[in-house]
């Protein structure tokens, strides 16, 4: 059974690996949904493949399926019970994403215009430094203003170090902001009360934006604008290892997954082929 000194345990195992906040919180979310499923019986293979059998009949997809996997196969190792791990599904590599998850280019300048209009300066800039340079949400605590007059930011997260490039119109932008709001160092983005920003204080700043903007909120994260980043590098530089590079994947698969084009343009694709008389 998993006890809160286990979980406690394994918590400061993923400090150690420099795991990310937001991997860190999902780990422990996907466990401890499995220990209260669980009900305090025995870890065994045989339970953990009846919860992957429960999560199936509870209609989740195979890649949270598979996430959830993933978290409890790292808590199983860590705890010397890999014995207990089952396989993950098995999932073809997805053709198309659906559109109702895509935020295009319009529905980005939407949401800051829509953020203008309501005076929400920060939350403008944020979103344009995500966008502009496609960072994490997590990345943001290294946009300081030494960042800004040397016109690069090195980050360090997940054990790697890059340097990422900011945009000189960008630059100038945070700049003239942090001297409006007397920030002559460090981080930019902070609370009024000089706090960081949290994810979820973020999340909720910009699903706000959806009704005035005219976005349906499904499209609206600030994970989304990464997105739209790589979408639009690609387009016009066309070069995934260098858009790999930028983003801080290890794998370009996984950079692959970004690039996935939409239900719409798949279709159209097909049409194309003009293959049906």
């Amino acid at each position: 059974m998993i006890t809160a000194d286990q979980m406690h345990a394994f918590q400061q195992y993923l400090l150690e690996e420099e795991r990310s906040c937001a991997t860190m919180e999902k780990y422990l979310r996907d466990i401890r949904q499995f220990s209260a499923w669980a009900d305090h019986r025995p870890i065994s293979k045989g339970t953990v493949a009846q919860w992957k059998e429960h999560l199936l009949a509870q209609c989740y997809s195979p890649s949270t399926i598979n996430a959830k996997l993933t978290a409890l196969d790292r808590f199983l190792s860590f705890s010397g019970l890999e014995s207990c791990r089952v396989k993950h599904l098995r999932v073809q590599r997805q053709l198309f994403r659906e559109d109702r998850r895509e935020l295009s280019k319009q529905e980005y300048h939407r949401l800051l215009d829509a953020a203008a209009a309501a005076g929400k300066e920060r939350l403008v800039l944020l979103m344009e430094t995500i966008c502009a340079t496609g960072i994490r949400v997590s990345e943001l605590r290294y946009i300081t203003v030494q960042a800004v007059q040397n016109g690069k930011a090195q980050i360090a997260l997940k054990g790697k170090i890059r340097t990422i490039l900011l945009p000189g119109k960008l630059c100038r932008k945070l700049s003239k902001y942090a001297g409006k709001n007397k920030i002559a160092s460090d981080e930019i983005f902070l609370t009024r009360g000089g706090k960081p920003l949290s994810r979820k204080q973020i999340w909720a700043e910009m699903k706000a934006l959806c009704r005035a903007a005219g976005v349906d909120d499904s499209k609206v994260f600030p994970h989304n604008l990464r997105h739209l980043f790589a979408r639009v590098f690609y387009q016009i530089c066309h070069d995934v290892v260098k858009l790999a590079d930028t983003l801080g994947h290890s794998s370009i698969e996984t950079t692959r997954i970004y690039l996935i084009s939409t239900g719409t343009e798949h279709i159209r694709t097909l049409e194309q082929l003009r293959l049906v008389s």
